[in-house]
């Protein structure tokens, strides 16, 4: 986004939240979540409803269109009806891809409605009557009928407004504030305005809930790093960890960026990607499905939330691409899970982490030339307790490991556990990725990349990646499967072979390091970046070492002295005020 468009996008970030946070009083921060997420969903699809609608209007009054309604031979009236008759018919919407709303789930009903049922009233709704006892019911009734007309979206919505405590005409006003969304930026239509509005909302809320909203977000910055890296661009995409459907995102966002860069058909390239995803908890089982659904993403989500190691709903997917951010060092992840499962090809995890179970996991639903990574706790790059030393040998003797990224502290929301990513392979060998890049035969090798020195605070708290930081691993990583030794340049171009801006690939003191099967062997098989990168290099300024030793034993030396100075006029001044140390 240019800045004009960056700089409206946070004025109505700051708008919205500002307004929207009255509720915070009432309502703690994961109900809270959800209350106004649910709403910015209806909003969202009844916003796509009345667009169709004035285009159906359009195509209805032009005679050069097959929908064209002739006047000729009806009256003012009649031709009226004919039309509201005509925007009633739902194939007009599904044929784009658009959901039918019944007349209660349209958000011009509810901002009508919402004062008018604040104690309870009877409504007329296509021509019967039903009693709404409240806001909150007014809301969940619009939801209803959303689910009862639109099929892939049973049981995916939130219904519990009615049992929320909360003061009817805060909800009301809630109603009101999120009508202000505006849709008429001159470059920016109402998916991208709604749908980064929707990502920021996550993150505010991440930010509130602290430790717990951590388990459904992962930072959009680390999200887009691993996508950049990864390239999603067609094939089957998988998330077993999947929280509020991050990955999927940002993939969406990979094929657009990369599609307009290459003048492909972007609608088209994103019909050639099949989203899949699990996750456990209920009510972000449905964040992710409404977060798919803002987009216009077919997902698979499977029959139900349910625990990835007991209740797999994918058991015969074999994804090309893989991605997660599951929950670091999690415990007695194991009940109920046989000590023989399949999945445990390269060893049994310990129960007491589950680090090696979510990798394993991923690799068994791995396909044959796929790639998956995954963000786990830096322990994982070299424990040796309980069995984990032992996989992590297996999965490096097996040449499955591919790169190993560290990351710099305070990046997430919820932990100030050091972080790393693992990406991993079933085939290193020369081929064809799917985004076009001609790969080199990378057998027995790995590469290490230290991104803890990369990245800016964003506040006191928080440390975020910057657009040239991602390019610059995203860039290294690609450019050392491709053009290492000799490898051709003008091969190493994403989706097409018109070549690339990538720089040969060659090892950087401090960043990163092709390490060999041998060279890791040689560290007991700990993959730890800092092992093998080494320190950056310093330039050379030309003073003798023993011209500066001298020179910082003299600072030293003063300011020690200066040190004495002050301490001695604290004690006389405290010696003034009648204490003495």
């Amino acid at each position: 986004m240019n800045n004009q468009e960056q700089e409206y996008l946070k004025e109505l970030e700051k708008k919205l939240w500002n307004a929207a946070d009255k509720l915070r009083a009432s309502l703690d921060a994961s109900q809270y979540k959800h209350a106004v997420l649910g709403l910015i969903f209806v909003k969202y699809v009844s916003d796509a409803f009345t667009i169709r609608q004035e285009e159906i209007k359009a195509d209805l009054a032009n005679p050069e269109h097959e929908y064209y309604l002739d006047p000729e031979g009806f009256s003012a009236e009649e031709l009226a009806e004919e039309i509201a008759i005509e925007l009633e018919q739902r194939d007009y919407y599904i044929e784009k891809n658009v959901f039918w709303l019944p007349t209660e789930s349209r958000w011009s009903f509810l901002q009508d409605n919402g004062p008018v049922v604040i104690g309870g009233a009877d409504l007329e709704i296509d021509g019967k009557t039903k009693k709404i006892t409240s806001v909150g019911h007014l809301i969940d009734s619009a939801l209803e009928g959303i689910e009862r007309e639109n099929k892939k979206l049973k049981g995916v919505l939130n219904k519990h407004y009615a049992q929320l405590r909360i003061d009817q005409a805060k909800l009301n006003e809630l109603i009101n504030l999120i009508a202000t969304i505006p849709f008429n930026h001159k470059s920016l239509n109402s998916k991208d305005i709604l749908g980064h509005i929707y990502e920021y909302f996550l993150g505010q809320f991440a930010l509130a809930e602290g430790k717990k909203g951590g388990q459904f977000y992962t930072p959009a910055s680390i999200v887009s790093l691993i996508v950049e890296m990864i390239e999603p661009f067609e094939g089957r995409v998988y998330d077993p960890a999947m929280g509020s459907g991050g990955f999927f995102v940002q993939s969406e966002k990979f094929i657009e960026r990369y599609a307009n860069q290459y003048d492909i058909d972007p609608i088209t390239q994103k019909q050639k990607i099949s989203i899949y995803g699990q996750e456990y908890n209920y009510t972000t089982w449905q964040l992710a499905a409404m977060n798919m659904a803002i987009r216009g993403l077919d997902y698979d989500f499977g029959k139900e939330p349910a625990s990835t190691y007991t209740n797999d709903q994918h058991p015969d997917l074999r994804a090309d691409f893989i991605m997660a951010n599951p929950p670091f060092n999690m415990k007695e992840w194991n009940t109920g899970v046989d000590d023989n499962d399949p999945r445990w090809k390269y060893g049994t995890p310990p129960a007491g982490n589950a680090n090696f179970a979510w990798l394993q996991h991923m690799l068994h639903h791995l396909a044959a030339d796929g790639s998956q990574a995954l963000l786990l706790a830096n322990g994982s790059m070299s424990s040796t307790t309980n069995n984990e030393g032992e996989i992590r040998k297996a999965l490096i003797e097996n040449d499955l490991v591919e790169c190993m990224v560290a990351l710099p502290g305070q990046l997430f929301t919820n932990t100030q556990i050091p972080a790393c990513i693992w990406f991993l392979t079933k085939n290193k060998g020369m081929r064809t990725d799917k985004a076009g890049r001609k790969l080199r035969d990378r057998s027995e090798e790995i590469l290490f990349i230290d991104a803890r020195n990369l990245g800016y605070m964003k506040d006191r708290v928080l440390r975020d990646f910057t657009w040239d930081d991602i390019r610059k691993v995203a860039d290294t990583f690609h450019a050392w499967k491709t053009t290492k030794d000799g490898g051709n340049i003008e091969n190493a171009g994403a989706i097409s072979d018109e070549g690339s801006d990538l720089t040969p690939y060659s090892d950087i003191a401090g960043f990163c390091k092709s390490a060999t099967l041998a060279d890791i062997q040689k560290h007991d098989y700990v993959l730890t970046p800092g092992r093998y990168v080494g320190a950056a290099n310093v330039e050379d300024d030309g003073i003798p070492f023993a011209e500066k030793m001298a020179d910082l034993t003299q600072k030293l030396s003063e300011q020690f002295a200066e040190s004495a100075k002050l301490e001695a006029e604290i004690k006389k001044n405290l010696a003034g005020l009648g204490y003495e140390l």
